[in-house]
């Protein structure tokens, strides 16, 4: 019975709480949500108090890295799963990485980057987001993505490493995970 209970307890894929999209703009099919975030970028700005999607995908990260399949059940989904494999990105540069310092000069090497869109090759995902309809959505949909990306690693460093600076096993020992079979850079 405990283990009837334990695959149950892991076989349920966390979706994303941000279903209802009124008034929120779209990029490529994607909801360009609002951000607790400094960084400049196109992403309205949420409330520092609130729950955003960096913060969806960085808490269930643990969870969702383990399935192969995600049913879509909003538009917001198809961010979760995006973020939900940059994390992964993320964590794999950050498994060598011994210390803080270390791990912060990986991850701002990784956002220097470029960010592929939807029908440019290196995007991870073709079919999940609309190809842009003209090269302002195009940059409009890059920029939220390098936005949202910037934020995520920022948040990213103070879940994967402890306040002393050291890593946080428990985190990165999900570097070694793919994500819906996905092969990360």
């Amino acid at each position: 019975m405990l283990t009837k209970l334990g695959i149950d307890r892991f076989s349920k894929v966390y979706h994303s709480s941000f279903v209802d999209e009124d008034g929120v703009s779209k990029a490529c099919g994607c909801p360009l949500l609002p951000l607790k975030s400094h960084i400049k970028g196109p992403a309205p700005v949420s409330e520092q108090e609130s729950t955003d999607i960096v913060d969806e995908a960085i808490t269930f990260f643990r969870a969702n890295v383990f399935f192969r399949n995600f049913d879509i059940r909003s538009s917001a989904d198809k961010l979760l799963i995006y973020l939900t494999f940059y994390i992964n990105i993320a964590l794999k540069r950050l498994e060598g990485c011994r210390t803080l310092a270390e791990g912060t000069k990986a991850i701002i090497n990784l956002g220097l980057e470029k960010v592929p869109v939807p029908g440019e090759p290196g995007f991870p995902f073709p079919g999940l987001f609309s190809l842009p309809q003209s090269s302002e959505e195009a940059d409009l949909f890059r920029n939220y993505l390098k936005q949202i990306r910037e934020e995520t690693s920022g948040r990213l460093l103070s879940v994967a490493y402890r306040p002393n600076g050291t890593p946080n096993k428990w985190w990165l020992a999900f570097a070694k995970r793919k994500f819906m079979n996905i092969i990360t850079p």
